[in-house]
């Protein structure tokens, strides 16, 4: 397995986040967080990319226990990428800048090396042109997949994606989507949490649906999706249909 998470435990408060977590996800492998708002889908993702830290559980990446408080963030953070809803770009700096900035900065990569990775990126997702242009002056879609590109150029060994639609206007959400289609395509290893039920159906290799803080179901998308075991899971898409997104 590419990576564990055993026994994970999160609380804010009095408020029980992660209530011993277990998922695994193994290498090339895509995996859709499902559940309500509030099932802890975003701190788990934040758990693995240890921007929050967990009260109890380890998490083991490539076999080395991410969790140990020896060990170094940003090491970790070289071989997982992230992207949140909101796209996190700097304003005040060109797409170019924004993609290079932490590969040489955070990374010491050359700079020549970056730009020129950072422009065969921008190539493949149709943004080689923008690359001179600022974040304000880009479409959300636009945004969304050069905050994409920006996790892809360190190489990650896992991305995680954080509800990546959600804050796109629904015309929007296409183009979005297609890249991650194309990056399961290509073989990165992924966990995407996301309330785009058709879109999980389509590009994940399993389903793992969060309720309270733990796994409650998972398993292939037809399964969770078309034939659910649990009863809580089962009631969960039945208001996701209502709503008309499954």
């Amino acid at each position: 397995m590419l990576l564990t998470c055993a026994d994970v435990r999160k609380t804010f408060g009095s408020a029980v986040v992660l209530d011993g977590l277990d998922l695994s996800v193994d290498e090339h492998e895509v995996v859709a967080l499902i559940g309500a708002s509030g099932s802890g889908k975003s701190t788990l993702l934040r758990c693995i990319n240890l921007l929050t830290e967990v009260d109890d559980g380890t998490i083991t990446l490539d076999g080395e226990d991410i969790t140990n408080p020896k060990i170094n963030p940003d090491v970790v953070r070289r071989k997982i990428g992230l992207v949140f809803q909101s796209y996190n770009l700097f304003p005040h700096m060109t797409v170019l800048d924004n993609i290079t900035l932490a590969p040489v900065k955070v990374h010491g990569k050359p700079p020549a090396a970056a730009r020129e990775l950072a422009m065969e990126w921008l190539n493949r997702v149709g943004l080689a042109d923008k690359s001179g242009s600022y974040p304000d002056g880009l479409s959300g879609g636009q945004q969304q997949r050069v905050a994409i590109v920006r996790a892809l150029v360190n190489s990650p060994r896992l991305l995680l994606l954080d509800e990546v639609t959600s804050a796109l206007d629904p015309e929007l959400v296409g183009e979005v989507l297609t890249m991650i289609r194309d990056l399961k395509g290509d073989g990165m290893t992924m966990i995407l949490a996301t309330h785009e039920m058709g879109f999980a159906r389509q590009v994940a290799d399993r389903v793992a649906f969060l309720d309270n803080g733990r796994v409650l179901e998972q398993g292939p998308p037809a399964q969770v999706l078309g034939d659910p075991v649990e009863a809580r899971t089962r009631q969960f898409l039945a208001r996701i249909i209502e709503a008309g997104r499954l």
